[in-house]
C-alpha cells in the first residue's frame, strides 16, 4: 500500500492573510541575508541623506550590533513612524518606477530589519529637535525626544532575534566583519567625496578602528584615483590604465589594471552602474572577454569600472538587493566595455607591471651588507670624466705610449658612429642589448637602468600580433568539406542561422537542413578537423546565455597563439647583437608587447638605484 502524500491534507485550509509581522520577516529574507547586507541599505541610506562623512560600527561581526551613523539631513519626528513602515519611502513617488536616481527607492530596508531585530532610528533634521523610535519584532514604539547634534544614528541589535533559525546559517564573526568591510570597501569606491570610517566595538568601548577613509579632494578623476589607491592599494593605480570611454549615451570610466597585473581570482574586479555597486553577469563576462586575448583561463583582470546612464536606460528593479541590473541594450553596453579595454591595451604597447620589478629583486639574496657606517665606495664620476677616462684606456689611441703610427683607421674613428648609436638604442624604452643569458635571457642596459627580457616569450607576442593582423587583413581562409557534415540542434538551429553570416566571415559556413537541423559546408582552414557538432553546440549554448559567442574567434586565436608559440624564437637559439636590438626594437612598436600569449610578462625592468641597493651602495 503505498504511503500517504505529506502534501495532501485530508482537509482543505482557508485562505487567510498573513500578518504585518509574518510579511516583514518573508521580506527581510529577501533584504537582509546576512549582517552585511542590512550595512549595505543603511549605508546606502546615509548616501542618499547627502551624507559626507559616516561611521559603521559592528560588534561580533554585526551578530549583536550594528550601528550606522551619519551627517545627512535626517528625519523629522512626525516621520519616523512612517519611516519604519514598509513600502515607505521619500525618493521615489510611486509613478516612474524606471527613472530612479536614487540608491533606495523600495522602502523595505528599515521595516524588514525592525521585523527580525531590535532597531532603533535617531535622526534631527535641520530646525527641528532631535528624535528617536524604536521597534522590536514589528513593534513600533512610541517617538521620543533625543538628544543628537544633527544626522541620523541607525542601531540595529541582535539581528534575526525573531527568526533564530537565520541564525545558524551565518558564518563565523570573522568571515561576517570580512564582508561587511568589502561592502563598506565597495560603496566608499563610488562616492570618494565621502569619509568612512569602520570600526569593530566588539567588547565595548570605541573599539579598533578597521578602516578610515577622508573625503578625497580635487577634480572627480583624481578623487577616484586617490581612493581606489587606498582601497585597492598603490600598485594597483600605478598599474592601471585610465578607461574614458563614451557610445550612444552611455559613459565607461575608470581603471583597468595591465594583464600582468592579473589575479588568481576575481576579488579585484569592481564594477559599478550609476555608482551602484553590482555583480552583474553580462559585466563580468564583457570584463574577462577584453582581456581573453592577453589572459590565460586560470587568470583574472583586476579593474574598477564604472558606467553611467540616463537611468531609463537600466532597470535597477530586478532583485529586492539591487545587486543585479538589466539594461535596456545590453549588447551596447557589453560591446562598449571590450573595446574600450582592447582600445586601452593596445595603446599601453610593451608596458608591464611594475610589481613584477618588486618580485624580482624580492627573490634576489644579495650577500651580508656592509656595517652601517661604513661604504667601500668612491665616488662616482661623472659623465664627462668616465669619457676620458675611456678614451686614455682605449689600446687604439694614437697619443698612448707603446702604439705605432698605422696606415688603418683608427678606431675611435671608426667607434664614433657605433657609439651615438648605442647611445640612441640606450635611451629607448626598452634599451640597447648587451648580453644573452642561458640561451633565453636578453639583458639590456637603459640610461637609468636595466632590462631582463625573456626571448621567446617576447617574439611570441610578436609572431601572435603580425599574424592576427594578416587575418584581419585577409580573412580566414576556409576549407569545403567534401561531404557537408548534418548536424542536429533543435530549436537552437533557428538561433545559429541568425549569425551565419558573421560565422562565414570566420570561416565557418552553415545553411539550413530541415527542421532543427543544419548542414556545415566549410570549416576554419586553421582548426584542421573540426568537431563540427560540438563546436556548433559550443556557439549554441554561449549565444543563448549571452547572446553573443565568442567560441569560434576565441578557437581561431588560439590556433594563431599555437602557431606563434611553435614559429617564434626558441630558447637555447644563440643571437647576435642586431638580432637583440631588433627585437627590442619591435617590441616597442607592438601593442600588448609586455606580455605573451598566456598573460606572463615578456621582460622585466631594474632601476640602477635598486641594484644599487642590493650592493650596499647607497
Amino acid at each position: 500500500m503505498n504511503a500517504p502524500n505529506p502534501h495532501i491534507l485530508a482537509h482543505l485550509p482557508r485562505i487567510a492573510q498573513l500578518s504585518d509581522a509574518a510579511i516583514n520577516r518573508i521580506a527581510a529574507g529577501e533584504v537582509v541575508e546576512r549582517p552585511a547586507s542590512a550595512v549595505k541599505e543603511l549605508v546606502e541610506n546615509s548616501l542618499d541623506a547627502g551624507a559626507r562623512r559616516i561611521e559603521v560600527a559592528y560588534a561580533d561581526g554585526g551578530k549583536t550590533l550594528l550601528r550606522i551613523t551619519d551627517d545627512g539631513h535626517g528625519m523629522r519626528p512626525e516621520d519616523l513612524p512612517l519611516a519604519l513602515a514598509r513600502h515607505a519611502t521619500s525618493k521615489i513617488d510611486g509613478t516612474d518606477l524606471l527613472n530612479i536616481n536614487s540608491f533606495g527607492f523600495r522602502g523595505e530596508a528599515l521595516a524588514s530589519l525592525g521585523a527580525v531585530g531590535r532597531l532603533t532610528v535617531t535622526s534631527r533634521y535641520a530646525g527641528h529637535d532631535g528624535a528617536a523610535v524604536a521597534v522590536a519584532g514589528g513593534q513600533i514604539q512610541p517617538v521620543r525626544p533625543a538628544a543628537l547634534r544633527g544626522g541620523t544614528v541607525v542601531e540595529l541589535r541582535d539581528l534575526f532575534c525573531a527568526t533564530p533559525a537565520r541564525l545558524k546559517f551565518l558564518r563565523t564573526d570573522r568571515a561576517e566583519a570580512q564582508a561587511i568591510g568589502d561592502v563598506v570597501r565597495r560603496l566608499a569606491m563610488a562616492e570618494p567625496f565621502t569619509g568612512f570610517t569602520l570600526r569593530d566595538v566588539t567588547g565595548g568601548g570605541d573599539g579598533r578602528t578597521v578602516l578610515r577613509l577622508d573625503p578625497e579632494n580635487g577634480d572627480p578623476q583624481d578623487a577616484l584615483a586617490a581612493r581606489l589607491a587606498r582601497v585597492i592599494g598603490r600598485d594597483f593605480v600605478e598599474n592601471a590604465l585610465q578607461i574614458d570611454a563614451e557610445r550612444d549615451g552611455i559613459a565607461l570610466s575608470g581603471l583597468a589594471a595591465l594583464p600582468t597585473y592579473s589575479r588568481g581570482s576575481a576579488v579585484t574586479q569592481f564594477l559599478f552602474v550609476n555608482g551602484r555597486p553590482v555583480r552583474d553577469k553580462l559585466l563580468i563576462g564583457a570584463l574577462r572577454a577584453a582581456y581573453s586575448d592577453v589572459l590565460s583561463r586560470d587568470r583574472h583582470p583586476a579593474a574598477a569600472l564604472f558606467i553611467d546612464c540616463d537611468p531609463l536606460q537600466v532597470d535597477v528593479n530586478v532583485h529586492p538587493a539591487k545587486a543585479e541590473v538589466r539594461f535596456r541594450d545590453p549588447w551596447l553596453v557589453r560591446g562598449l566595455i571590450v573595446s574600450a579595454l582592447r582600445h586601452a591595451l593596445a595603446e599601453a604597447g610593451h608596458r608591464a607591471s611594475s610589481t613584477l620589478t618588486g618580485a624580482t629583486l624580492g627573490a634576489m639574496q644579495p650577500g651580508t651588507a656592509p656595517p652601517a657606517g661604513r661604504v667601500y665606495q668612491m665616488d662616482r664620476p661623472g659623465q664627462a670624466a668616465r669619457g676620458a677616462a675611456y678614451a686614455v684606456q682605449a689600446p687604439s689611441a694614437p697619443d698612448a705610449p707603446g702604439f705605432a703610427e698605422t696606415g688603418a683607421p683608427s678606431a675611435r674613428t671608426e667607434a664614433a658612429p657605433d657609439a651615438a648609436r648605442d647611445r640612441d638604442q640606450a635611451a629607448r624604452p626598452l634599451g640597447a642589448a648587451r648580453a644573452q643569458l642561458h640561451e633565453n635571457y636578453i639583458i639590456a642596459q637603459t640610461d637609468d637602468g636595466m632590462v631582463i627580457v625573456d626571448q621567446h616569450a617576447a617574439h611570441e607576442r610578436l609572431v601572435y600580433e603580425r599574424l592576427k593582423a594578416q587575418r584581419a587583413a585577409n580573412g580566414v581562409a576556409a576549407q569545403a568539406l567534401l561531404i557537408p557534415e548534418i548536424v542536429d540542434l533543435g530549436e537552437d538551429a533557428v538561433l545559429l542561422l541568425e549569425h551565419a553570416e558573421a560565422f562565414a566571415a570566420l570561416g565557418l559556413t552553415i545553411e539550413p537542413f530541415g527542421p532543427g537541423a543544419v548542414a556545415v559546408r566549410e570549416t576554419p582552414a586553421l582548426l584542421g578537423v573540426v568537431d563540427a557538432h560540438g563546436l556548433l553546440r559550443d556557439i549554441a549554448d554561449e549565444l543563448a546565455d549571452l547572446g553573443d559567442s565568442a567560441a569560434l574567434p576565441t578557437r581561431i586565436d588560439a590556433v594563431l597563439s599555437r602557431m606563434s608559440c611553435h614559429g617564434s624564437i626558441r630558447s637555447g637559439r644563440r643571437m647576435q647583437a642586431d638580432e637583440m636590438n631588433a627585437l627590442l626594437r619591435e617590441m616597442e612598436a607592438t601593442p600588448l608587447s609586455g606580455q605573451c600569449n598566456h598573460g606572463r610578462p615578456t621582460y622585466v625592468t631594474l632601476k640602477l638605484s635598486d641594484i644599487e641597493r642590493l650592493f650596499g651602495r647607497t
